[in-house]
């Protein structure tokens, strides 16, 4: 578990907490703030062609889901049959139901870092995790902006995650047709996913107001930058 640990620490969280403390010293201003955005950014410049791809991959799903139905339908008592049928289906609309999993492989080890580094990087002694070419500041100003103490717990930025993140919801789910002809089993399932729309963007909330605000800040960003990213893709695409 130690190996794993020192890997993790040596392959993730020691470069992008030096890359942190890097732009804080070399960006205009000192302020933490913009050196926690200007990271942000560069990460999710780093994974868009993966999101990009992963988010393609979820809107074509979602688009052959009544032609799954009619498969599963029509070969419920044939299952070997019904997954031939799946798989041609796939092959002919070029759609790979793993892009999604695969995205999340990828980030999930990188956004567990990054989390970490803006969770502890505001700690003084993390210092002692830079690498001797990168300057050791004397002390660090975590205003952001001079209005925020990102070291400290913030309602603001709390609540502002909060609703950014349920605008990114909004933006990534898909319009409903048909209600009254729905299953049974659709309709609590559409009944949950609304209550999910409202319930995780509150949670954020609750979970924020425990943390230091750069996690907050965080989560801000990199939700925005989703929105944006899966709103220029719902545009490309209404233009196909």
């Amino acid at each position: 578990m130690n190996f794993l640990i020192e890997i993790f620490n040596s392959l993730l969280y020691r470069p992008l907490f030096n890359a942190l403390i890097f732009l804080y010293q070399f960006l205009p201003g000192n302020d933490f703030g913009i050196a926690v955005i200007a990271l942000t950014i560069l990460i999710r410049i780093i994974l868009s062609p993966f999101m990009t791809r992963s988010l393609k991959s979820q809107g074509m799903m979602a688009e052959v889901q009544e032609e799954l139905k009619e498969i599963q339908r029509i070969y419920k008592e044939n299952p070997e049959k019904q997954m031939k049928q799946i798989t041609t289906l796939y092959k002919e609309k070029q759609i790979n139901p793993f892009d999604g999993i695969i995205f999340m492989l990828i980030q999930l080890p990188l956004l567990i870092a990054l989390y970490r580094v803006f969770w502890r990087g505001i700690n003084l002694e993390e210092l002692n995790y830079l690498y001797s070419f990168i300057p050791r500041p004397e002390v660090i100003n975590f205003k952001f902006l001079n209005l925020i103490d990102l070291s400290r717990p913030s309602l603001v930025l709390s609540v502002l995650a909060g609703g950014v993140q349920f605008i990114q919801s909004k933006t990534m789910s898909k319009p409903k047709s048909n209600p009254k002809t729905k299953e049974p089993q659709e309709r609590t399932a559409e009944m949950i996913s609304k209550q999910m729309l409202f319930f995780f963007p509150i949670l954020t909330i609750i979970i924020l107001l425990r943390l230091p605000a750069a996690v907050g800040l965080y989560w801000v960003i990199t939700s925005l930058f989703s929105v944006v990213q899966q709103g220029l893709l719902n545009r490309n695409q209404a233009k196909i």
